[in-house]
């Protein structure tokens, strides 16, 4: 799983530091925007020439981060 992590970075010089997959400048949320809308991953993979590992290693960072508390959410225990 580490592996996978690798493949995203974060530089200041890149996207205004946004989390990108490495080597790109395809941003984790725009990632998960196009999953969101509906968009599998290899329709993905063919518009933006990334690979189902580097989607996988996206979906793997916003796993990690999910557990952060966001400001304007609160832990109501209500599903969204």
């Amino acid at each position: 799983m580490q592996e996978l992590l690798k493949r995203i970075v974060i530089d200041p010089q890149v996207m205004a530091g946004k989390p990108v997959i490495r080597g790109t400048r395809i941003t984790v949320d725009l990632v998960l925007e196009l999953l969101a809308a509906g968009m599998s991953p290899e329709e993905i993979s063919q518009d933006y020439r990334i690979s189902i590992e580097d989607i996988r290693a996206v979906l793997l960072y916003a796993a990690r981060g999910s557990h952060l508390d966001f400001p304007g959410l609160r832990s109501s225990g209500r599903s969204f």
